[in-house]
This record gives C-alpha cells, sequence and structure tokens, in this order.
C-alpha cells in the first residue's frame, strides 16, 4: 500500500461489515475489492517499483534529543502543518537548551511556524530536517497514545515510539537533506 490515507477514506465510505478480496494479473496482486451491502470500492496496490528501499540498519546512533509528545504537541504541529500544508518539512533545533520544532524553516525570510517542544538535549542541536508530512500521519495514527516521545540523532535519524493500550509503536524518519 502507497497511500494509506486514502485507503482509510476509502474504507470510512463502506459499513462495518465488509467482504475482501484481491485482484491478481499475471500472478501479482494489484489491488484489493472491498464492498458491503450497498458499496463497492477498489484499492490500487503500488509496485513495489515506486516504494523506496530502505537499507538494514546495522546499528542505531546515539540520540541527542528527546522530545516529549503530549495532545497538545499533536493539535499544535496539525495546526502548523494544517497552515503551511505545501511546506514538506519540519526542522528541529535546539538553543540554550530550548527546543523548537519549525515548519518552514529556511536561512532566508520565509513564512514558518515555530512550536516551542519539552525536550532533553544534550547541548546545542543545529537544525535538522525530516518530513514533515510523515510526521502527521504517525501522529494521527498514534494520537491515542498514554506515552508518546520522538528522539533524534544529530547523525541524521528520528524515532518516534508510542505506547497504546497494549500495544507498541516504533517508527524511523530519516533526515532530509536540504
Amino acid at each position: 500500500m502507497y497511500d494509506t490515507t486514502k485507503f482509510t477514506k476509502m474504507l470510512s465510505v463502506l459499513e462495518n461489515d465488509i467482504e475482501l478480496s484481491t485482484t491478481k494479473v499475471e500472478g501479482k496482486t494489484t489491488s484489493l475489492n472491498i464492498s458491503d451491502k450497498g458499496t463497492s470500492a477498489t484499492y490500487m496496490l503500488a509496485d513495489l517499483s515506486v516504494i523506496p528501499v530502505v537499507p538494514d540498519l546495522k546499528q542505531l546512533p546515539n540520540f541527542n534529543v528527546d522530545v516529549t509528545i503530549d495532545s497538545t504537541f499533536i493539535t499544535r504541529f496539525n495546526k502548523a502543518k494544517g497552515a503551511l500544508a505545501d511546506e514538506k518539512n519540519f526542522t528541529f533545533e535546539c538553543k540554550g537548551g530550548k527546543g523548537q520544532i519549525i515548519i518552514g524553516h529556511s536561512n532566508i525570510n520565509t513564512n514558518r511556524i515555530s512550536i516551542d517542544v519539552d525536550c532533553k538535549c544534550d547541548g546545542d542541536v543545529s537544525p535538522i530536517s525530516f518530513s514533515a508530512d510523515f510526521l502527521k500521519e504517525i501522529l494521527n495514527s498514534n494520537r491515542d497514545a498514554k506515552t508518546a516521545s520522538l528522539k533524534i540523532s544529530t547523525d541524521g535519524l528520528a524515532h518516534l515510539h508510542f505506547e497504546v493500550d497494549s500495544y507498541i509503536s516504533d517508527y524511523y524518519l530519516v533526515q532530509i537533506q536540504s
């Protein structure tokens, strides 16, 4: 599945009791067919060639930053991302022990929104950017989490950890080079 947001929206049109089947072409599953009593939907699956190959992680780097994620942060981030919907990245920086997540960060004057975050940083952290689109999807998928955190390594990796009921979810974002 390439666009899980679209798939979720398509599912929301259907009732709770659904039937699911697949379509295969030349031995490959190409689509999911979903239907209820009066509505049907077809979701096209992505060809593996359009999904970037992720290299195996050999060793986790040391994480220099630990940001607390709570409902206030999720709400603020979503509103900021909505206001600057064309911005694809968010940037984290820490100066003097005060951390900020910035949507629209640039070395020139731009429209931007800076969100102060509750964090622990090992010294000052130069601006480091990650996908705001992915973060928004991850936050929305885990908004019911009892505990959540975002750890950032200045080596270019972010780790998000969520605990919801008896489930644990971990996500990794790779630094975006600007």
